[in-house]
């Protein structure tokens, strides 16, 4: 009877969930269940080595410091390919010159090479059930992590290759039941972390001191006075004159100047749920109703210099692309769709929909392009069955141009992008998205998976985990400045490069 066990735990493990329905089912017949009783002794020996294999490895799990332990895979190793496709060949994607913001590290993401395929190599590291949903990568090559479980939040210096925790720090907690995700990040021009708390202040934290990875906190500014208790801070951004804006949920939107402290602020009236996105004039906010162009006035405070409303709901933050334009995705008549607005007055430039209607929605970031953004449909990811049986959420990823009489769909692909949308590698001309292939076998698999971003075709994806703990749960992919890909899982930290 051990054997029996063993090899079903063994075909678990390699094929997933459908080993478990098939014994179910031959267990449903009568002579192979009586069978099974016949041999049904399992002794004592081996239910205390059992357990005490389990309690080992919870042990194992509880002592060994983060970042120490791959995470673990879940059943459904053999139950798909490992690497699909072919490498491919970086080609540029134009873009018209943006003078970079100075109080921002230096590089902006979408301006590295992420990796072509050549034989990539996946690295994971488990932090337990803490999923790192911001990262950005200082000029050293350190990886700073924003790091969420539950309602507590945490910010690591990670090593870019082992990915193990060289230095931590906790943040405040967010109140129970907070709107606000606690997950606004940036690093300024001195490679600082600067960070939106849960308890409602900004912190400027070092990430280095005397030359050595460190974390130590370097400024607090309180914004408590200005967000009341209930609210919650959704965005922190600096702007080319170093101020920091910042946005609240409830739709107050200020700046801060980090020498003097002081604050300025507008109330909007209307919630918002994205990133603010800010350009060398101006700053950009989407509501709930509308996206409104922001300036600061003579006296400090924030004013409005356009408002544009839209229709149905608007999923995505604002994207600056060429053309003086503003992006966003919004969602008509079930239907969703790209907007594109002037910077200069709000007016609405075109629109395009994309998917088909009832079966597309988007909460993710635009990829920019320059000339167009990439958009990927997440509709219907929030269900738990989709994340656990090998399901998948609403397929499709597309690309929307700006034209001279408006603008069109590119390309649409059946990628699905469940959760973390999609970014640009300009120099590779390639789009990064972490995939999930449907599987008959009830096995949840996930893959970074690369896009040209010419054409829309799929040129090549690797596997980087199984089961529910590989799935990134709304974090996005980072391209760090050595060619390789990070991302966030909901249970550490997954690196993909070339072999070099």
């Amino acid at each position: 009877m051990v054997w029996l066990v063993g090899a079903l735990l063994l075909l678990w493990v390699a094929l997933g969930p459908v080993v478990l329905l098939l014994a179910a089912a031959l267990l449903a017949v009568p002579r192979v269940r009586w069978w099974v009783q016949d041999r049904a002794y399992v002794s004592r020996r081996v239910v205390a080595w059992t357990a005490a294999t389990a309690a080992t490895a919870g042990l194992l799990v509880v002592v060994v410091p983060d970042g120490w332990l791959p995470i673990p895979p879940a059943p459904g190793a053999w139950a798909g390919p490992s690497y699909v496709g072919r490498p491919a060949s970086p080609h540029q994607v134009p873009a018209e010159e943006v003078p970079p913001n100075p109080h921002r590290s230096a590089g902006e993401p979408a301006d590295r090479p992420g990796p072509l395929g050549h034989q990539p190599e996946v690295d994971t590291a488990w932090f337990g059930l803490q999923r790192c949903g911001r990262l950005e990568q200082t000029a050293t090559g350190l990886l700073v992590a924003l790091c969420a479980a539950g309602e507590g939040r945490a910010l690591r210096l990670v090593d870019p290759q082992t990915l193990r925790p060289v230095a931590s720090q906790d943040l405040p907690d967010l109140p129970e039941d907070s709107p606000c995700d606690g997950e606004s990040l940036y690093l300024d021009d001195a490679e600082r972390a600067v960070v939106g708390t849960g308890d409602r202040q900004v912190l400027a934290v070092r990430t280095s001191h005397e030359g050595e990875p460190d974390l130590e906190t370097d400024a607090i500014w309180d914004l408590k006075p200005y967000i009341s208790f209930g609210d919650c801070l959704v965005s922190v951004a600096p702007d080319w004159s170093g101020r920091i804006w910042f946005a609240s949920h409830a739709g107050l939107v200020g700046t801060l100047d980090p020498t003097t402290g002081q604050v300025g602020v507008v109330d909007l009236g209307e919630d918002v749920r994205h990133d603010v996105a800010v350009d060398p004039g101006a700053a950009y906010v989407v509501t709930d109703e509308a996206v409104h162009r922001l300036v600061v006035g003579g006296d400090g405070i924030p004013q409005v210099t356009w408002r544009s409303e839209y229709d149905g709901v608007s999923g995505s933050a604002p994207v600056l692309v060429d053309r003086g334009t503003v992006a966003i995705t919004d969602e008509v008549e079930d239907r969703p769709g790209v907007r594109f607005l002037a910077r200069d007055d709000g007016r609405t430039v075109c629109r395009q929909s994309v998917f088909d209607k009832g079966e597309g929605g988007t909460r993710s970031t635009l990829a920019d392009l320059g000339a167009g953004v990439v958009v990927a449909n997440d509709a219907g990811y929030a269900s738990s069955r989709r994340a656990l049986l090998g399901f998948t959420a609403g397929a499709g990823v597309a690309r929307v141009d700006l034209t001279d009489d408006g603008c069109a769909v590119t390309w649409t692909t059946d990628a699905v992008s469940p959760a973390s949308g999609v970014v640009a590698s300009r120099p590779n001309g390639l789009l990064y998205v972490w995939a999930k292939r449907p599987s008959l076998t009830g096995v949840s698999a996930w893959y970074l998976t690369a896009i040209d971003a010419d054409s829309g075709r799929r040129r090549w994806g690797v596997r980087t985990g199984t089961g529910l703990l590989a799935g990134s749960d709304g974090s996005t992919v980072t391209l760090g400045r050595d060619g390789s890909a990070y991302l966030g899982t909901r249970a550490g930290l997954v690196r993909v490069h070339d072999r070099r």
